[in-house]
């Protein structure tokens, strides 16, 4: 099985986001400057289209960054992906792992302490909480803040990586909440410059994991 490097960077993609330049583009920057996850996420396309997509990526990260397809386990099968993301309202995680390669990394999306619990308890290899923070990819949607993260990270041993307007600014402070990594959109697809972005937001995610450990480990 494929492991989660910890402290994780996860880009999820949104082509509508790519208005200069090609997703693949902007996926081959945010790898260069040391994304650790690319996430496939582009809900509204179509099965050949999004495997002929996935594949592009595949080659872009290949032995360089993890490719995690969402929801789509024929898709992530057919283009060599490294593991397969549930949404909340998908397949559960236990009906999910009969069915997914044993290499696969299986990930799911939860909202909340029990979804959490749940999607620990039957063997999730890492979640995705959200929303955290106001975030312009998600308007209006409610935000769980940084006692949301506290809650469930007090819960669970499994990684946590949250989204949702988590940028170079808060990183210390999701991180401090218990936090394991980041998942970003729009912090490094709508960026002026794709890999400069990705290479501050890891240099900060590394430098305060770093510090953070130091300080549980006195």
């Amino acid at each position: 099985m494929h492991s989660l490097p910890v402290p994780c960077l996860c880009l999820v993609t949104d082509r509508k986001l790519c208005s200069s330049d090609s997703l693949e583009e902007r996926v081959a920057a945010a790898v260069s400057g040391g994304v650790d996850m690319v996430q496939l996420r582009e809900k509204d396309m179509p099965g050949g289209e999004l495997l002929a997509l996935a594949l592009r990526l595949r080659s872009i990260t290949q032995g360089k960054a993890l490719l995690i397809i969402n929801d789509r386990l024929d898709v992530a099968l057919a283009a060599g992906a490294d593991g397969l993301h549930l949404p909340q309202d998908s397949l559960s995680v236990r009906q999910a792992r009969r069915v997914v390669p044993s290499r696969f990394l299986l990930g799911k999306s939860v909202h909340n302490p029990d979804s959490a619990s749940l999607a620990a308890a039957e063997g999730a290899d890492y979640l995705v909480l959200g929303t955290i923070f106001p975030t312009s990819s998600h308007p209006g949607a409610p935000t769980g803040g940084l006692s949301l993260i506290s809650a469930v990270t007090r819960l669970v041993d499994t990684p946590v990586l949250v989204i949702g307007g988590v940028d170079s600014h808060n990183i210390a402070s999701v991180i401090g909440a218990g936090a394991q990594g980041i998942a970003v959109v729009s912090a490094i697809l709508g960026a002026p410059d794709p890999e400069q972005a990705t290479l501050q937001l890891k240099q900060a995610l590394v430098a305060v994991w770093k510090i953070w450990r130091a300080t549980v480990e006195r």
